[in-house]
């Protein structure tokens, strides 16, 4: 029996595929055939959106506005779980839109072999068994329930790619070497199982986030010998924490001090995890600790955001201001840490630099030292 949903999905992975090639989003003609042939709705059984109060709220994929959804560059949340009084999101279907940018960016040709870090819906992976066949292709996720349900409806679509339920650190050894790994999740540090696991010359594509949210980007880094070795792609993306690889856990966070404020002035403009990414992730490295959570206070006259807000475990805080007097920003800040310092050294570090953005860093990673760089490997000015 022929459904609605058996003819209008393909129109719009068609109109999917055309406005990803309009905007520079993908150029290679192969791609753009896979996009235009995987069924998303069938990957995206349903999806998960916040409504203007923050209630999440179920969509199902099979509907008009579910497949106009799905098949448009959107992040689809697809797997929440319950934290205290709030769920989280834990799994989502990525843009496709970045998924293409970075399958491009990966330089993936016919034969290699390649393998997705997190599964999830398993869009990835059927973009890349489109591309290269089921022997090629080899996922991993460590939810064991995304996995099954990925398998099956990649199935559904004739694809049969090896899926495997692991710690995405982990790689998956017994089917090495691999030509290309993808990771569509962020880690603290790039796995060294990944390195020992690819060919020689092999590539991988990882989004590296050291520490606090934002701080990072997608790396492309190429196994050289003993190390492996890439700058940050030029487009910025950030994906959810790879479940398992999290950094160290800093301790019990302490209600915020309120105590004996200082006050002082900063020529350093506020809300760097936004504005300045480079900026914040180099704070990272001159001193901030872990942990360190962020946000807005509001005009309680206007409702409006009036100061950035900074918070770290010991209860430390930080409050600078969004508007200037005389070029500087009033900064505020209570507990044991200063948290602004930091990021002012940081962004003189970045001026010294010729404020570099993304492309002109990157990172070199062995199996014991990982090392963040300006311009050159062997820059003496490293983290």
């Amino acid at each position: 029996m022929t459904t609605h949903l058996d003819t209008d999905w393909i129109w719009r992975a068609q109109r999917l595929a055309d406005e990803l090639e309009a905007r520079g989003d993908l150029t290679d003609p192969v791609w753009k055939a896979a996009v235009a042939a995987v069924p998303r709705h069938v990957l995206v059984p349903e999806a998960h959106q916040q409504d203007s109060t923050g209630t999440w709220q179920r969509l199902t994929t099979d509907t008009g506005e579910g497949l106009e959804l799905t098949y448009s560059p959107t992040t689809l949340v697809t797997q929440l779980t319950d934290h205290g009084s709030h769920r989280e999101a834990t799994s989502s279907g990525t843009k496709p839109d970045l998924i293409l940018r970075m399958l491009e960016t990966l330089d993936v040709h016919d034969g290699h072999t390649v393998l997705a870090v997190g599964t999830g819906t398993g869009y990835t992976t059927a973009l890349l068994t489109h591309r290269l066949g089921d022997r090629e292709v080899y996922s991993v996720d460590i939810d064991p329930a995304l996995v099954e349900a990925a398998r099956e409806r990649l199935a559904r679509l004739g694809h049969h790619p090896t899926l495997a339920c692991r710690d995405g650190a982990d790689g998956l050894p017994e089917h090495a070497p691999y030509d290309r790994i993808i990771a569509t999740c962020s880690v603290p540090r790039v796995p060294w199982n990944w390195a020992e696991q690819l060919t020689p010359g092999g590539t991988v594509l990882v989004n590296v986030m050291p520490a606090a949210i934002n701080a990072g980007g997608l790396a492309l880094l190429h196994r050289r010998g003993d190390r492996l070795e890439g700058r940050f792609s030029s487009r910025w993306a950030s994906f959810m924490g790879m479940r398992g690889a999290a950094p160290t856990t800093p301790g019990e966070h302490r209600a915020p001090d309120t105590s004996s404020p200082r006050s002082r002035t900063t020529t350093t403009p506020p809300t760097p995890w936004w504005d300045n990414r480079v900026v914040w992730l180099l704070a990272q490295f001159h001193g901030l600790p872990d942990g360190v959570t962020i946000g807005m206070r509001l005009d309680p006259d206007t409702g409006r955001p009036a100061a950035a807000t900074m918070t770290a475990p010991d209860g430390s805080t930080t409050d600078i201001t969004l508007t200037t007097t005389n070029n500087r920003y009033e900064v505020t800040e209570t507990g044991p840490t200063p948290l602004w310092e930091p990021v002012e050294h940081a962004h003189q570090t970045w001026l010294t630099h010729g404020k570099p953005d993304w492309p002109r860093l990157g990172i070199t990673a062995t199996q014991h030292h990982q090392r963040l760089w300006i311009d050159h490997p062997h820059n003496p000015t490293h983290w």
